[in-house]
């Protein structure tokens, strides 16, 4: 007779420390910051949008020229005697008749959007050459002409002025525009056009968001990881360069100094969310500051500052410390007072690189951390393991970490949620005294309830092995839905609305129910996991390319059990091209299928030679359709990559990679072997690659327990990602109480491919009700696809 399923919960055995285990990370892409959290409401303000940007851009973006009552005028973007050497451009508005008024009018991030009885705090650089007494009338309008709101401001003098204005609506509209029109003769000059809320997250001048940041502070995360990303390390090494790596020092001090910047997501940044504001954002919602900073290399374009320059980028990590934690007597420590912050910032994290790749990076990596360690020993140091679970990057990442004693490793990976179930245990091999787990960036590729159900389950595992994991966020964090970069995300927005996904709710509960310590906590008498019948690597084999033209040869199969061949392509040669001139000719060739076998162990061989064309090419094998296949992505990104995936319902899990570039006009000599569920793959001999492309095993439940020092709750997490219920007492051990307080925070009953959206913002969330026990212990049953989270009191 089985024993009566149990969890147990031994809360006197406490284990490791939670510490910050939970966080966010904020990048600027789709949007995040401009048309996002930063609230101002006027798109490209400072007439600073260029194609470096967005090869669509100009300085013009989103302005309109406006003549009203047979008025008439000529508008265009000067340079010449500019508000300050970083804001070169600004408007001119030279007014040829003045009719009812001329002058231009913004559209914003797709229309501006204001609410009637709400006030808006506009302002202006402003200088005019003549008619000082004419005003220049502001409004917001709809786009039928209705006036929801309206102030003036004079601009009496030829020399560049702030001018401020209150405007009150008087009706809501999600799609108005900000208009600016005057009279009188000679040229009017504009720069820094402004429209904020005045009820800002905090009410902040020039702040955040109000439901957005809401949003986020409602997370309660311990942590946020700022400001990137990629767009940290992309760019050039200049830091005065439109187009230049992230550079702190140019986010901070007054908005109208701040330099115009091209985001590497291809768009351009203010930079009016800066690094003061992010570290006020942080303190307002009760999360640790964890900044990250280049190290001097660009992997994306091999741009590379030669050592013996790397002191000024050294001294930029050094100096932002300073600038977070120092006094008012040291420099750094007394601008951060002038912006109207005496007091630390209290950092205690700092990364250095993101998804770094190649060499050259932890070639410069010991530079910073000996420095930082040097002045700042406690400081906690990050150093960077690619972007990808495994592989050769991975490899010397933690390699590098545990050479120089860095505190945390940035790990990041977006998998498939098979993945994820499979790779629950990840960290359960993982020591206590080596370098810590920062899991930076994860998601399992969708924002159903599914993906918000497995990830769940994951998180269990990530609190289970926080002797060795010590930061995890889930990212992207931010997303406007005209603007999309990247998905999946946890928050969208558009213009007026936003919502939390399934996913923002799982990380919610996570947060809100951390805990501080761990506790151990034991199954027994659940019924058996459920392990997959092993499923052989094999169906159909196909080669495809993409803008590039391929030569191939000497394509044979082996079956490694028997020595049984076969020649694909009949021992012949082929070729793909998918060129841009294939493509304008309608001559393109981009795939080619080969065969099928239903062997288990197989050798494939082949020869391939570029003839021209930027990248590599795919090689599919155990392909069942376009959406269910295994391949090696041979010169992907960028051709930097060798890569071997795994794509379960059409989303996609790289199981490993290394760097690889594939030359034009070389011929590789490519062997892949598949044994079971181990896949290797050599290019001209040597061994790239050697992973195993696991199956999940669906355990009973999912489950963690921790203690809480601050209430003295027991806190326990359970996931149910099976078909059906799950039954069982729950036993907090030792706990000595004749009755408990149980509250349960549940998600369940909702169908996997449930989403939250604009329309059912609140479709998929968690529910909350609390009953007594008799006695200490209680009996339970987990509803099938459930995320139940007990606090026991």
């Amino acid at each position: 007779m089985r024993a009566q399923p149990t969890l147990t919960v031994y809360t006197q055995q406490r284990g490791a420390e939670l510490g910050d285990l939970f966080g966010i990370f904020f990048e600027d892409l789709n949007h995040a910051a401009d048309g996002g959290l930063y609230a101002e409401l006027v798109q490209n303000r400072s007439f600073e949008f260029d194609p470096i940007d967005r090869a669509e851009y100009h300085a013009m973006t989103a302005w309109e020229k406006i003549e009203r009552g047979g008025g008439q005028a000529e508008i265009a973007v000067e340079d010449s005697y500019p508000l300050n050497p970083r804001n070169l451009h600004y408007v001119a508005i030279d007014i040829l008749s003045e009719g009812d008024g001329v002058g231009i009018m913004n559209t914003g991030f797709n229309g501006i959007p204001v609410k009637q009885g709400e006030s808006y705090l506009f302002s202006v650089y402003a200088r005019r050459e003549t008619s000082f007494d004419e005003p220049v009338v502001v409004t917001i309008e709809g786009t039928d002409g209705s006036v929801h709101g309206e102030a003036t401001v004079t601009v009496q003098s030829p020399e560049w002025t702030k001018y401020e204005a209150k405007i009150t609506a008087i009706a809501t509209d999600t799609n108005s525009r900000l208009v600016l029109v005057t009279k009188g003769k000679g040229k009017l000059y504009l720069d820094m056009v402004s429209l904020f809320p005045e009820r800002t997250f905090r009410n902040r001048p020039g702040g955040l968001r109000e439901d957005i940041a809401r949003m986020i502070a409602d997370l309660k995360p311990k942590f946020m990881r700022f400001p990137g990303g990629c767009l940290i390390h992309d760019g050039s090494l200049n830091p005065d360069d439109r187009n230049s790596m992230y550079r702190w020092k140019n986010t901070i001090g007054d908005i109208a100094q701040r330099p115009a910047r091209r985001n590497n997501w291809v768009y351009n940044q203010t930079l009016g969310l800066g690094y003061y504001e992010y570290f006020l954002f942080c303190e307002d919602i009760g999360a640790k500051p964890i900044p990250i900073l280049p190290a001097g290399y660009d992997p994306h374009h091999k741009r590379i500052v030669p050592l013996d320059e790397l002191q000024p980028w050294i001294d930029d990590a050094l100096d932002l410390i300073e600038f977070a934690n120092g006094d008012a007597s040291t420099k750094w420590g007394a601008i951060r007072t002038e912006l109207g912050h005496p007091e630390p910032f209290g950092l205690e994290y700092i990364g250095i690189g993101n998804e770094e790749v190649g060499e050259p990076f932890f070639e410069r990596y010991p530079y910073f951390h000996r420095a930082i360690k040097a002045k700042y020993p406690d400081i906690k140091v990050i150093n960077s393991a690619g972007p990808f679970a495994a592989g050769s990057e991975y490899e010397r990442g933690w390699k590098s970490a545990k050479e120089n004693g860095s505190d945390l490793v940035d790990e990041h990976y977006y998998q498939t949620p098979e993945w994820f179930l499979a790779h629950v245990d990840r960290y359960d091999a993982f020591k206590a005294d080596e370098p810590k787990v920062f899991l930076g960036e994860y998601a399992t590729w969708g924002n159903t309830y599914y993906n918000a159900l497995v990830e769940a389950a994951f998180m269990t595992g990530l609190e289970r092995n926080a002797h060795a994991v010590a930061l995890a966020c889930y990212a992207p964090m931010l997303c406007n839905v005209d603007y999309v970069n990247w998905k999946p995300d946890l928050i969208w927005f558009n213009n007026h609305e936003v919502y939390g996904t399934a996913n923002y709710y799982v990380q919610k509960l996570f947060m809100h129910h951390q805990g501080d310590q761990l506790l151990t906590i034991e199954a027994t008498g659940f019924e058996e996991k459920q392990e997959q019948a092993i499923k052989p690597i094999n169906g159909a084999f196909a080669l495809g390319t993409e803008r590039c033209s391929f030569r191939f040869r000497d394509i044979l199969l082996v079956n490694d059990e028997t020595g049984e061949t076969k020649a694909f392509l009949n021992g012949s040669s082929a070729e793909l091209s998918d060129t841009e001139e294939d493509r304008r000719s309608g001559t393109s060739i981009a795939t080619l299928d080969l065969g099928e076998t239903d062997w288990v162990n197989y050798t494939l061989r082949l020869k391939a030679q570029r003839i021209s064309g930027p990248k590599g090419f795919n090689l599919y094998f155990g392909k069942r359709d376009g959406n269910n296949q295994l391949f090696w992505d041979f010169g992907g990104w960028q051709n930097q990559d060798s890569a071997l995936c795994a794509s379960v319902n059409g989303r996609t899990s790289c199981l490993t990679q290394s760097i690889f570039n594939v030359e034009t006009d070389k011929e590789y000599e490519l062997t892949l072997n598949v044994a079971g569920r181990r896949i290797r793959a050599w290019i001209d001999g040597v061994l790239f690659h050697d992973t195993e492309d696991k199956l999940p095993v669906i355990e009973p439940l999912y489950y963690s327990a921790s203690y809480e020092r601050s209430t003295g709750d027991v806190i326990v997490k359970v996931v149910n990602v099976q078909e059906k219920n799950v039954s069982g007492q729950i036993v907090p051990a030792e706990m000595q109480a004749k009755s408990l307080t149980v509250e349960v925070y549940e998600m369940s009953g909702y169908a996997l491919e449930d989403e939250n959206t604009f329309a059912s913002p609140e479709r998929v969330r968690p529910t909350r009700k609390e009953f007594r026990t008799e006695g200490c212990s209680f009996h339970y049953e987990f509803p099938k696809h459930s995320i139940t989270v007990f606090r026991m009191r």
